[in-house]
């Protein structure tokens, strides 16, 4: 039973319109999903995606107003990237970035991946990564918008870069129980995939011995998922960690998957979510976003949650 790559990072916001501006009308993916967190309702909860909300294109923010700054270090997930189809798309991308003012650094090379990095209007360190027709897991769908060339378009996540304190201990979580393997050192960069690997299912580790934790606020990454394909294999996966011994969450019902949380030994967030049943399940995928949307055991409360919701202009 393997995981199939990346299904979602979960970053913090303290103004939710300015993140929604910012991944929608800037990097031009779609909200696929307006809802609340559902550990506190009275929080929102925003899903992007590709087009379809396939799993392993998602970012999703969770809004909190006030929060202050994150300060970078140790126990952190400390890049999201995400995937565009080639080199050209990185050019692209340069000079929209130039345009709209968008702080970026020049193109390099992330891993033996021409990469482009970039920070949103709250500093989450963000990189573009260019798949240049390397195999692997599949790529999502591009979201059809005029002033986003659809063959440069954002077509889902890319690795995740953790900086820890002790790399052994978060490769050995990895390689020995979620059945990663090494694929290559990169400079001070080691580099670990799943499934049919690629862009889409890696993920890379920095160790930074002696560095402080990361504090996490606005423009902080609070977790990375991983795809576990349906039901089935989650119940695998729920054992495997009890055979291990891992402290997690047990079974969490997030109606849109199902999920496990636990640590790994450096302190970061994991999550293992399935696949299904997906976004399209309580909305049309045509309309998925545009409303408000609460799983069935949040739905009786709707009128107090929207009582005690911020409005929110989007």
């Amino acid at each position: 039973m393997e995981l199939l790559g990346l299904h979602h990072v979960s970053i913090l916001t303290g103004k939710a319109e300015k993140n929604y501006d910012f991944f929608t009308n800037v990097l031009g993916m779609r909200l696929v999903k307006k809802t609340v967190n559902q550990d506190n309702p009275q929080s929102y909860h925003l899903f992007y995606a590709d087009a379809e909300g396939t799993p392993g294109t998602e970012v999703t923010y969770f809004d909190i107003p006030g929060l202050g700054r994150t300060y970078p270090g140790t126990t952190d997930i400390s890049t999201v990237s995400l995937r565009v189809p080639t080199t050209e798309s990185l050019h692209y991308w340069k000079q929209r970035f130039e345009e709209l003012e968008i702080d970026h650094d020049e193109m390099t090379n992330q891993a033996g991946r021409n990469a482009l990095a970039f920070r949103d209007y709250e500093g989450t360190r963000l990189m573009l990564v260019a798949d240049d027709g390397e195999k692997g897991v599949r790529a999502g769908v591009p979201w059809k918008r005029e002033d986003i060339e659809e063959n440069h378009a954002i077509i889902g996540l890319g690795p995740v870069t953790l900086t820890v304190a002790e790399a052994k201990l978060t490769a050995d979580i990895l390689t020995n129980v979620m059945g990663f393997r090494h694929v290559r050192s990169y400079d001070s960069m080691e580099v670990y995939a799943t499934g049919e690997g690629g862009s889409g299912a890696e993920v890379h580790i920095v160790e930074e011995p002696g560095v402080p934790k990361a504090r996490l606020g606005r423009g902080g990454v609070h977790h990375v998922a991983f795809r576990v394909p349906n039901e089935q294999e989650y119940r695998y996966w729920l054992e495997r960690l009890k055979q291990a011994r891992i402290p997690h969450s047990g079974e969490v019902e997030r109606y849109y998957f199902k999920a496990i949380y636990f640590r790994e030994p450096n302190g970061i967030l994991f999550e293992l979510s399935t696949d299904t049943p997906g976004f399209a399940t309580d909305e049309p995928k045509e309309t998925m976003g545009e409303k408000l949307a609460l799983p069935p055991f949040l739905e009786p409360r709707r009128a107090e949650i929207e009582a005690n919701l911020r409005p929110l202009d989007i």
